[in-house]
């Protein structure tokens, strides 16, 4: 549904956008994560055929980006960062509008702009003049303008700029109502980890310009983040430091505080990337007399995994990944 190939922008000397390549399918929500700067509205304007780009190609819906701008903003609902309006009309007023803007009948007007008015919370200010609503209200009305045409895509910059944290939890329900129609394809910006995990299964992360990953959280943290383990040992026969150091898959072993009085021991166990050892570990203690405790997971939360990622401590490898045009990326 949305395909990106190698899009790059560039500002005088300044590259904003480099190489981005990826692709959403129909139907799915992808977040687009990452920090103040990182490229991300640039690239979703770029998306939107409202910034040409300085080399590359992108297509919605099988239709070319920049050579058929008009098929693809027939397509989409656009959400920007900063939500454009014609403060001087009432809410229903230029909602109705814009649905005669993005070719909405007239004998279906009416019943799209009660639709979204219903769905972005706007019943009690529908007759209001914009410009006296809060800035809340008016992200709303922006949000039920990208929805008045039913599109097959809605790109959404910040969705939840300028919203309160019940407001917020309002929108990710909304988006979650779409998503499980499975016939509406969602790519929406954020810096707000929790809000991207809450509403999608797949994460783009996006730093200086570039991406660094592109995947489910879940296989995110496998490939970015250090898998750790705590290890509590009853009784042993022998070093069980030692025996844990010798476990296939274990890149090391140190103490995990003081050792408690009663002879048990805690370890705690960092594996090589990509490993899992904790069956391994598991045989060598029972093969060798040690009463294994404890063997639980210790792997770091997505928010360290996203800080070094968008610091630059993973930058290279996770843009090596997508330095060369494909197809679908994992």
């Amino acid at each position: 549904m949305i395909e990106v190939n190698r899009l790059t922008k560039v500002y005088g000397a300044s590259a904003a956008v480099r190489d981005v390549t990826f692709r959403v399918e129909a139907g799915e929500v992808v977040g687009f994560l990452g920090p103040n700067g990182a490229g991300k509205t640039t690239t979703l304007r770029m998306l939107t055929a409202y910034l040409p780009p300085t080399s590359g190609a992108a297509s919605i819906d099988g239709f070319d980006v920049f050579r058929q701008g008009n098929e693809v903003r027939a397509r989409i609902g656009y959400l920007p960062e900063n939500v454009p309006l014609y403060v001087e009309m009432r809410v229903d007023e230029f909602l109705s509008f814009r649905a005669a803007q993005k070719r909405v009948t007239r004998a279906r007007r009416a019943a799209r702009v009660d639709a979204v008015v219903e769905q972005c919370g706007l019943a009690e200010v529908r007759r209001k003049v914009i410009a006296t609503l809060s800035r809340g209200f008016r992200q709303r009305v922006g949000l039920a303008d990208a929805l008045v045409a039913d599109p097959p895509v809605l790109i959404l910059d910040e969705p939840t700029s300028g919203f309160d944290p019940l407001q917020r939890l309002e929108v990710r329900d909304l988006i979650l109502r779409l998503a499980s129609s499975g016939k509406t394809t969602i790519l929406f910006s954020s810096h707000i980890l929790s809000e991207v995990q809450a509403v999608s299964k797949r994460l783009l992360v996006i730093s200086r310009g570039a991406i660094v990953a592109d995947g489910r959280a879940d296989d995110l943290l496998r490939r970015f983040a250090e898998n750790r383990y705590r290890v509590e040992v009853a009784s042993s026969k022998g070093d069980a430091a030692q025996l844990l150091r010798s476990v296939a898959g274990v890149a090391s072993v140190e103490p995990a505080g003081d050792a408690p009085p009663d002879g048990r021991a805690r370890f705690d166990v960092v594996a090589l990337p990509g490993a899992d050892p904790r069956e391994a570990i598991f045989d060598a203690c029972t093969s060798n007399g040690v009463r294994l405790r404890e063997l639980a997971s210790d792997r770091p939360p997505l928010e360290v995994v996203f800080a070094r990622l968008v610091s630059g401590q993973e930058v290279a490898a996770g843009a090596a990944e997508h330095a060369e045009p494909a197809g679908a990326v994992a």
